[in-house]
Protein backbone atom coordinates (compact mmCIF):
# COMPACT_ATOMS: atom_id res chain seq x y z
CA UNK A 1 0.00 0.00 0.00
CA UNK A 2 1.63 3.29 -1.07
CA UNK A 3 1.33 6.53 1.20
CA UNK A 4 -0.86 9.46 0.11
CA UNK A 5 1.04 12.41 -0.83
CA UNK A 6 0.73 15.19 2.11
CA UNK A 7 0.04 18.69 1.77
CA UNK A 8 2.58 21.06 3.60
CA UNK A 9 2.47 24.71 5.01
CA UNK A 10 2.41 27.13 2.03
CA UNK A 11 0.46 24.71 -0.53
CA UNK A 12 -2.84 25.89 -1.82
CA UNK A 13 -5.55 23.99 -0.01
CA UNK A 14 -7.35 21.20 -2.67
CA UNK A 15 -10.66 22.72 -3.63
CA UNK A 16 -13.94 20.66 -2.77
CA UNK A 17 -17.23 20.52 -3.45
CA UNK A 18 -19.34 18.00 -0.88
CA UNK A 19 -22.91 17.34 0.46
CA UNK A 20 -23.76 18.00 3.90
CA UNK A 21 -25.62 16.62 6.45
CA UNK A 22 -28.36 18.35 4.74
CA UNK A 23 -27.53 17.41 1.05
CA UNK A 24 -26.46 20.69 0.47
CA UNK A 25 -23.22 21.81 -1.71
CA UNK A 26 -20.29 23.22 0.67
CA UNK A 27 -17.38 24.67 -1.14
CA UNK A 28 -14.19 25.36 0.38
CA UNK A 29 -14.58 28.84 -2.06
CA UNK A 30 -17.58 29.03 0.43
CA UNK A 31 -15.17 30.28 3.02
CA UNK A 32 -12.59 32.70 0.70
CA UNK A 33 -11.46 35.99 2.98
CA UNK A 34 -11.63 34.24 6.18
CA UNK A 35 -9.48 31.08 8.43
CA UNK A 36 -11.22 28.29 8.34
CA UNK A 37 -10.01 24.50 9.99
CA UNK A 38 -10.81 21.62 7.70
CA UNK A 39 -10.98 17.91 9.80
CA UNK A 40 -10.55 14.89 8.64
CA UNK A 41 -12.00 11.74 10.66
CA UNK A 42 -13.07 8.24 10.28
CA UNK A 43 -16.54 8.06 11.70
CA UNK A 44 -19.47 9.64 12.86
CA UNK A 45 -20.60 8.53 16.42
CA UNK A 46 -17.47 6.38 16.86
CA UNK A 47 -15.91 7.71 20.26
CA UNK A 48 -13.05 9.21 19.46
CA UNK A 49 -14.85 10.60 15.99
CA UNK A 50 -17.56 11.84 18.93
CA UNK A 51 -15.01 13.50 21.25
CA UNK A 52 -13.33 15.64 18.63
CA UNK A 53 -16.78 17.00 17.16
CA UNK A 54 -17.80 17.57 20.54
CA UNK A 55 -14.91 19.59 21.18
CA UNK A 56 -14.72 21.54 18.07
CA UNK A 57 -19.04 22.33 19.09
CA UNK A 58 -17.82 23.46 22.55
CA UNK A 59 -14.90 25.72 21.46
CA UNK A 60 -17.14 26.93 18.20
CA UNK A 61 -18.04 30.08 19.51
CA UNK A 62 -14.54 31.22 20.83
CA UNK A 63 -13.05 30.26 17.20
CA UNK A 64 -15.69 32.04 15.18
CA UNK A 65 -14.80 35.03 17.61
CA UNK A 66 -11.08 34.64 16.57
CA UNK A 67 -12.00 34.53 13.13
CA UNK A 68 -12.07 30.49 12.18
CA UNK A 69 -14.72 28.75 10.79
CA UNK A 70 -15.06 25.05 11.02
CA UNK A 71 -15.98 22.03 8.64
CA UNK A 72 -15.42 18.32 9.35
CA UNK A 73 -15.10 15.89 6.33
CA UNK A 74 -15.62 11.91 6.49
CA UNK A 75 -16.38 9.29 4.23
CA UNK A 76 -20.00 8.73 5.68
CA UNK A 77 -23.41 9.86 3.93
CA UNK A 78 -24.84 12.76 4.77
CA UNK A 79 -28.02 10.29 6.51
CA UNK A 80 -25.41 9.26 9.02
CA UNK A 81 -23.69 12.65 9.69
CA UNK A 82 -27.62 14.17 9.85
CA UNK A 83 -27.97 11.60 12.66
CA UNK A 84 -24.25 12.48 14.73
CA UNK A 85 -24.96 16.46 13.84
CA UNK A 86 -28.63 16.01 15.38
CA UNK A 87 -27.29 13.66 18.02
CA UNK A 88 -24.27 15.83 19.63
CA UNK A 89 -25.99 19.35 18.70
CA UNK A 90 -23.01 20.40 16.21
CA UNK A 91 -23.48 23.27 14.41
CA UNK A 92 -20.63 23.55 12.13
CA UNK A 93 -20.47 21.98 8.31
CA UNK A 94 -20.19 18.02 8.76
CA UNK A 95 -18.86 16.89 4.25
CA UNK A 96 -19.54 13.35 2.90
CA UNK A 97 -16.91 12.13 0.88
CA UNK A 98 -17.45 8.13 0.42
CA UNK A 99 -15.57 8.11 -2.88
CA UNK A 100 -12.94 9.11 -0.52
CA UNK A 101 -11.43 11.96 -3.44
CA UNK A 102 -11.51 14.87 -1.30
CA UNK A 103 -9.73 12.61 1.70
CA UNK A 104 -7.20 11.76 -0.83
CA UNK A 105 -6.52 15.15 -2.64
CA UNK A 106 -5.92 15.90 1.29
CA UNK A 107 -3.66 13.41 2.65
CA UNK A 108 -6.02 12.25 4.78
CA UNK A 109 -7.13 8.70 3.50
CA UNK A 110 -4.30 6.35 3.01
CA UNK A 111 -1.81 3.53 4.80
CA UNK A 112 -1.96 3.97 8.74
CA UNK A 113 -1.12 1.46 11.68
CA UNK A 114 -4.28 0.45 13.45
CA UNK A 115 -3.99 -2.01 16.44
CA UNK A 116 -0.16 -2.65 15.15
CA UNK A 117 -1.50 -3.55 11.74
CA UNK A 118 -1.23 -1.61 8.63
CA UNK A 119 -4.65 -0.93 6.88
CA UNK A 120 -5.98 1.67 4.30
CA UNK A 121 -8.31 4.55 6.01
CA UNK A 122 -8.98 7.51 7.05
CA UNK A 123 -5.85 9.51 8.61
CA UNK A 124 -7.37 11.55 11.08
CA UNK A 125 -5.96 14.91 10.64
CA UNK A 126 -6.20 18.74 10.92
CA UNK A 127 -5.49 21.46 8.89
CA UNK A 128 -5.83 25.52 8.68
CA UNK A 129 -6.56 27.27 5.84
CA UNK A 130 -5.61 30.90 5.49
CA UNK A 131 -8.12 33.43 3.75
CA UNK A 132 -6.59 32.84 0.82
CA UNK A 133 -6.82 29.62 0.50
CA UNK A 134 -3.49 28.59 1.57
CA UNK A 135 -2.33 25.72 3.95
CA UNK A 136 -1.55 27.68 7.38
CA UNK A 137 -1.43 24.39 9.34
CA UNK A 138 -1.23 20.73 8.05
CA UNK A 139 -1.01 17.84 11.06
CA UNK A 140 -1.46 13.96 10.19
CA UNK A 141 -2.27 10.98 12.86
CA UNK A 142 -3.81 13.74 15.01
CA UNK A 143 -4.98 11.77 18.87
CA UNK A 144 -8.93 12.46 19.29
CA UNK A 145 -8.05 13.14 23.23
CA UNK A 146 -5.46 16.37 22.40
CA UNK A 147 -8.47 18.48 20.06
CA UNK A 148 -9.00 20.67 22.87
CA UNK A 149 -5.23 21.64 23.13
CA UNK A 150 -5.16 22.43 19.29
CA UNK A 151 -8.35 24.58 18.88
CA UNK A 152 -6.44 27.00 21.43
CA UNK A 153 -3.38 26.65 19.57
CA UNK A 154 -5.22 27.63 16.44
CA UNK A 155 -6.79 30.19 18.46
CA UNK A 156 -3.50 31.70 19.59
CA UNK A 157 -2.19 31.38 15.87
CA UNK A 158 -4.70 33.95 14.40
CA UNK A 159 -5.16 36.50 17.47
CA UNK A 160 -3.28 39.50 16.30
Amino acid sequence: MAQTPRLAVGDKAPAFSLPDADGNTVQLSDFKGRKVIVYFYPAASTPGCTKQACDFRDSLAELNEAGLDVIGISPDKPEKLAKFRDAEGLTFPLLSDPEKKVLTAWGAFGEKSMYGKTVQGVIRSTFLVDESGNIEVAQYNVKAAHTKTKIQKYIELVKP
